[in-house]
């Protein structure tokens, strides 16, 4: 039997978290997915993974308590599922998609959703992996993005008025994060000191409350840029990519 984990009140200080990030030292985006998650495991929240220091986990919250702009009832929000590396190939992600699934029936949920795009984007997981097991679209945004759903009585979830409008009245760069994701603290920090350095006018904007998430002017999964106005990507950018971006 495989063995997985999934991470506690008790067992969250010690355990690998799962992503790329690999350091003997205390890294402080792993330290604010830690203290991030600290909170959300008391709401419900979910994260599943092999007992390695690999990734191999998912990710997901009861839909009321997911910091995201998706409103519906009953559902569980998947955040995340990532098999990388040796570890692809070899049914686990598989086995942690069903875990959800079962989870989900257990607890007398309506069904899962996802974030997923018209075009695959690269922080985005595997959307036609999901729709395997019965994953639809079941809402969409005029920039692409959609809702993923596997509804077990027939009803869908959807994105929330708000998230659907995808224009802000700023003009300057904004950049919407939360620190689930271990690599947003470090990111923010460049491209901060990036934006500093050449005078670039940046709001960096911490959504540090589920209210905030929930009310978000676009999609959102732990990051959001707009810019001149116009919602951009749930895309992590570096400094190469948010040159490109503001060209």
């Amino acid at each position: 039997m495989t063995d997985f984990v999934n991470l506690t009140a008790d067992n969250l200080e010690t355990e690998h978290l799962c992503c790329i990030i690999r350091t003997k030292t205390k890294h402080p985006g792993v330290e604010a997915k830690r203290k991030w998650l600290a909170e959300r495991l008391k709401e419900g929240h979910v994260f599943r993974k092999l007992d390695v220091k690999g990734t191999v986990f998912i990710e997901y919250a009861p839909l009321e308590k997911a910091w995201v702009p998706v409103e519906g009832e009953n559902y569980l929000y998947l955040y995340c599922l990532w098999v990388l590396g040796e570890y692809r190939g070899k049914g686990y992600a598989k086995e942690l998609l069903e875990y959800a699934i079962h989870d989900a029936k257990a607890k007398g949920k309506s069904g899962i959703c996802m974030l997923g795009a018209k075009k695959q984007k690269a922080w985005l997981s595997d959307q036609d992996f999901a729709k395997k097991y019965g994953f639809v679209p079941v809402d969409t945004t005029e920039s692409g993005y959609e809702l993923l759903a596997l509804s077990f009585d027939g009803t869908y979830p959807h994105f929330g008025a708000q998230a659907k409008a995808e224009k802000m009245e700023s003009q300057d760069l904004t950049i919407y994060y939360d620190m689930q994701c271990p690599f947003v603290c470090q990111t923010v920090e460049k491209l901060r000191e990036y934006c500093d350095e050449n005078q670039i006018q940046a709001d960096f904007v911490e959504v540090d409350t589920l209210e905030k998430a929930k009310h978000l002017p676009c999609v959102f999964q732990n990051w959001a840029v707009f810019y001149k106005g116009k919602f951009e990507t749930v895309n992590l950018l570096d400094v190469k990519a948010l040159q490109k971006l503001l060209k």
